[in-house]
């Protein structure tokens, strides 16, 4: 049979782009926007630059125009029809092809097609004609005339623009508190030429089910058809998947018009098949399969995917002892713990996380199938410092993700305020093991419910859900970020008359529309509505709870700026925690590329300019304050260096002890809470250079936070804390299998790399996916028993060590505020680099105890095997992992270490 049932045209590369009045006049990038377009050109600087977010308000309060000539590769007489499509819109358009109105956009989130089948002529002229999405959103808000629908506007700290809820367009573009204000226009995704006959494929998805009573897994495949013949068309469909010794064929008939058409493909039971598993649980198998379309009409289709197979439960069960419900998933029958972060978009311009200037370069660990993903890319330059065969791309999507994984893991929180992510975003999580909570794009806000702005809601999601629901990454849907809560607890002032109106609007939306749509869909994963939510008590509750930050149901959202962090006793023991966090600085490197030497100090205009959250400056040092000593040196640049590494101590040491808090609590029911089965921190990435709650910053440098958060989230871990003045030491494990081990306590005086005692305690059972306790004492009797040591001298460091190389990261637990500490004596800290293969190796060399060791290489692109760390030893080693070609001279240059001692 012919193949040739159909041909494409991509119009991406070189389009004109113009502003209203004509006076400015470019070449723009398709995909992209004008603002980096505008950047590339060196129309304006980069707009991250100092104060270039408020500077360049007037490229968003402008309408501009993308068009060109493009010829037609095919004879048009040969083709039924042809369609005009585009992948994403940014965001209100009206779309011409030769002077033809074809149709307006409104959504940033849709896909968009177009019949140009009566229009196409052999040289075609395309306009998109944007609209300012700030005078957009502004227009709808004022013709919502019945009832106002908060907030109309941001806090001015956050220097943004009003009514983010009345566009479908990225929520964080008019800001947020963390973010800068650039609402974008722009062709930000594909945008082609598709002409066939008879018929043609729009999606194809395939989900895994396991059917218990059978034992058997079995594929749901969806096929949806554009069928352009007035008459049905029969045919066969063979899905083949060689490895698992599966081929089946079935005969289906096609409709007139867009239909979809499900198969249900049983897996051969002599065929062992491998579980797709979160990073840490097992590895990420997928199955190549192959499915052919051969219709009557002569046409045939092919299709090569990948199949995954794994089941996702949300558990949501009565608990002994505790009333309530549990909050947890269950992945392939077992209990899994989420440790992970949440996902942020990674710039204000989408088009700049996918086509920066990627670096191939040549590495062990690599994948083939990211490397083909970039072979498309324009631009990059191939180099390779070591001759392995494996290629690796280092593109920003994923240098972040595969951090993600490298501190221990295994699921993010598309978070509800940015965009659905691009395809590489999930193909990656897929690969490396991350599961993700992916939110419906909503967040803080109340959201209109007309007739128009349903319909666009309604194709959103049911493109979105056909789009992404292949992935078997994704393990919950959730309708929204936090506007549950927004309702219960009256973030808006609402009168209470009047609240029933928002109530009945939430539910329209997020039950009765998209909560309908994702089940329609999609019957292979859970969906909740909100987060944070009161999960089937919410729903009890008719969908808004009294209160949704109750510990014995769902989820919960925790932020105390006020109270000291490292009291544990001021977390909540929820039953998932899938936000909280606190603020730090970026590295000096990062905030020098985007400032000039007069904004270098914590209370520059810049400085404050930078901080979109209320207070936060403030907020840092006073949380600083409680445990350390704030830094007083003359020299300004160093105190502004210092003061931003004291803030990334302390968030760290805040992340620690609050992330290990709820590991802790996942087996025990203490006043009827407990049983914590997840730790999403907020947030995992930056959009731009400042401060905020991430661990990574922009760009990818890992915070003293993320180094961190590799410990704190590792498969084994002994976690201490006190309480009435007794320590207790928890053994932490997500292994599958009990282990008995030995945990080795040590207690150090600050005034000497010698210890003072060392406590052994042998077959130590750590249990399978538990925290229990394996350690008990009174902290008097320790330091009694520690020659003498007091609180303010000593300093306890703890690991978990077993047969054939199983060990814990060395934890610690601090006696007294480090600001109080005596003994602590000023160190010289050197360290050597040399070069092993493709990495560096830096040995750290030590004269007296060093809290907090941190080793910055400055904008070299890569990372330590560890960071931030308690210096107990006269040597460690260090291994660098760069990013980007370097050399050990380039290295030695760049390099600054500090510990705590060197902060005045």
């Amino acid at each position: 049979p012919r193949s040739s049932h159909s041909t494409v045209r991509s119009l991406r590369g070189s389009w004109r782009l113009g502003n209203a009045n004509g006076s400015v006049v470019l070449r723009g990038e398709v995909p992209g926007c004008v603002h980096t377009a505008l950047h590339r050109r060196g129309l304006i600087q980069d707009p991250y630059y100092r104060f270039n977010d408020v500077m360049y308000r007037w490229i968003s309060l402008d309408n501009w125009t993308y068009s060109r000539t493009f010829k037609t590769p095919f004879d048009i007489r040969k083709w039924q029809k042809v369609n005009l499509i585009f992948e994403g819109v940014d965001t209100v358009a009206q779309i011409l092809i030769n002077n033809v109105t074809l149709g307006r956009t409104d959504n940033m989130f849709n896909r968009y097609s177009f019949d140009i089948t009566s229009v196409i002529k052999e040289v075609n002229f395309i306009e998109v004609r944007f609209l300012s999405a700030v005078s957009y959103a502004a227009e709808q808000s004022r013709c919502h005339k019945v009832y106002s629908i908060p907030p109309a506007c941001p806090p001015p700290v956050q220097k943004g623009e009003c009514h983010a809820n009345f566009i479908r367009k990225e929520q964080c573009s008019f800001s947020w508190d963390w973010g800068p204000s650039f609402p974008t226009q722009g062709i930000w995704k594909d945008v082609r030429i598709e002409a066939y006959n008879h018929y043609h494929l729009i999606y194809f998805s395939l989900t895994s089910f396991f059917v218990k009573s059978a034992q058997q897994w079995s594929l749901e495949i969806e096929s949806i058809f554009d069928v352009v013949s007035s008459k049905p068309i029969a045919g066969l469909v063979t899905v083949n998947i060689p490895k698992l010794q599966t081929q089946q064929t079935f005969s289906v008939r096609l409709q007139p018009g867009e239909g979809s058409i499900v198969l249900l493909v049983n897996i051969n039971k002599s065929s062992a098949v491998e579980a797709w598993w979160p990073n840490g649980h097992g590895k990420q198998t997928g199955y190549n399969m192959t499915t052919t379309f051969i219709m009557e009409a002569g046409y045939q289709i092919e299709k090569f995917s990948k199949a995954y197979f794994r089941t996702v439960e949300l558990v949501q069960e009565p608990i002994p002892g505790s009333p309530g419900l549990s909050f947890y998933f269950r992945i392939n029958g077992r209990p899994i713990f989420i440790k992970g972060s949440n996902w942020i978009p990674a710039d204000s311009f989408q088009d700049r996380v996918l086509t920066g200037p990627c670096n191939f370069f040549c590495t062990k660990n690599c994948s083939l199938k990211a490397l083909s993903r970039h072979a498309g890319l324009e631009g990059n330059k191939i180099v390779c410092f070591t001759t392995y065969i494996n290629l690796l791309v280092f593109d920003r999507l994923w240098l972040l993700l595969k951090s993600a994984a490298d501190a221990n893991m295994n699921a993010l929180r598309v978070w509800g305020g940015g965009v659905y992510e691009q395809d590489e975003f999930y193909d990656i999580c897929d690969e490396i093991g991350i599961m993700i909570w992916q939110d419906f794009m909503f967040a803080c806000a109340l959201y209109p419910t007309d007739k128009n702005y349903l319909e666009s809601v309604r194709a959103e999601v049911s493109h979105q859900v056909r789009r992404l629901k292949s992935h078997p990454s994704i393990i919950l849907w959730s309708g929204n970020n936090e506007n549950e809560a927004a309702i219960a607890s009256n973030w808006f002032s609402i009168p209470y008359a009047d609240k029933e109106v928002y109530i009945k609007d939430y539910v329209m939306l997020y039950v009765k529309n998209i909560r309908e749509i994702v089940l329609t869909e999609d019957k292979s994963r859970p969906f909740i509505a909100s987060s944070p939510t009161n999960g089937l008590e919410s729903v009890k509750e008719g969908w808004i709870s009294q209160n949704p930050y109750d510990t014995h149901y769902g989820d919960t959202h925790f932020y105390d700026y006020s109270n000291d962090c490292w009291n544990w006793t001021v977390y909540p023991k929820t039953r998932f925690a899938s936000e909280y966090g606190f603020q730090s600085w970026p590295s000096f490197s990062t905030i020098e590329k985007v400032s000039s030497a007069e904004d270098w100090s914590y209370t520059s205009n810049f400085s404050l300019h930078r901080q979109h959250h209320e207070n936060g400056n403030d907020q840092m040092l006073q949380q600083l304050e409680r445990h350390f000593k704030l830094p007083q040196s003359t020299d300004p640049i160093k105190k502004f260096k210092d003061t931003i590494y004291l803030t990334q101590v302390m968030q760290a040491q805040c992340m620690k002890i609050e992330t290990e808090f709820y590991r802790f609590s996942q087996s025990e029911i203490i006043k009827g809470e407990g049983h914590t089965m997840g730790a999403l921190y907020w947030q995992l990435n930056d959009i731009w250079q400042a401060p905020s709650w991430a661990s990574l910053e922009y760009g990818g440098k890992w915070k003293l936070l993320h180094y961190f958060a590799q410990n704190f989230f590792a498969p084994l871990l002994p976690v201490a804390y006190e309480d009435k003045g007794v320590l207790y030491i928890y053994g932490v494990s997500d292994l599958h299998v009990d282990h008995k081990l030995t945990l080795r306590v040590v207690v150090h005086t600050w005034s000497s790399l010698e210890s003072v005692c060392t406590i052994a305690k042998d077959s130590v059972t750590v249990k399978a996916q538990s925290a229990v306790l394996i350690y008990k004492e009174s902290i008097n009797d320790l330091l009694e028993r520690c020659r003498n040591c007091t609180r303010k001298s000593c300093v306890i460091t703890f690991c978990l060590v077993g047969e054939g190389g199983l060990q814990s990261p060395t934890n610690h637990h601090f006696l007294s505020s480090l600001k109080d500490a005596v003994g602590l004596e000023k160190t010289q800290l050197s360290a050597s680099v040399s070069q092993r293969d493709d990495v560096y190796i830096f040995v750290l060399q030590t004269t007296a105890i060093a809290p907090f060791v941190s080793l910055d290489v400055g904008s070299i692109k890569g990372r330590f095997s560890d960071n931030g760390f308690l210096m107990t030893e006269k040597k460690k080693v260090v291994v660098f992992y760069p990013w980007e070609p370097t050399s050990v001279e380039e290295l030695e240059k760049s390099l600054t270490l500090t510990s705590l001692v060197d902060v005045v």
